[in-house]
């Protein structure tokens, strides 16, 4: 008896724990057309209040930097590089440095050239999210992204 307590409690408890695993941002994806060759990915980043990412624009030795990574296929190729809207540049003193950031939402940008049909782009994200009293542990999360 005294075991299927003790089995019930560490239940519970990690239930508990479980439900109290904080994921402040949600990523979602789109593509659009921009003519029969070339399209644009959009990643966007909604984030929940008092939290933000960091700029894929940042210094070394401080937050870890959002940065994307797609995987090569016969269908498409890069054309240049991800782009991002201005960030919010502030000195931090947990990294003793000026960094750039996102708040609420951030939609970053990828173009690419069309070399086949239906083209899936696959691929990788990384990205750490903080508030002002702590950070998470750097997030890596795929991604699968149709452009029809």
């Amino acid at each position: 008896m005294k075991n299927l307590f003790v089995f019930a409690l560490a239940l519970f408890l990690s239930f508990s724990a479980s439900s109290q695993i904080l994921k402040p941002v949600k990523w979602s994806y789109a593509a659009k057309k921009t003519s029969k060759t070339e399209a644009i990915l959009y990643l966007k980043a909604t984030i929940e209040d008092r939290w933000h990412i960091y700029s894929q624009n940042m210094a070394d030795g401080g937050p870890v930097k959002t940065s994307f990574s797609f995987v090569p296929s016969k269908t498409y190729k890069l054309s240049g590089k991800t782009v991002e809207p201005k960030a919010i540049t502030k000195f931090e003193k947990s990294f003793e440095m000026n960094v750039s950031y996102f708040e609420k939402s951030v939609i970053f940008q990828q173009k690419i050239k069309l070399t086949g049909a239906k083209a899936l782009v696959k691929g990788t994200l990384e990205f750490m999210v903080c508030d002002d009293q702590q950070c998470l542990p750097p997030e890596t999360v795929e991604f699968s992204i149709p452009v029809s």
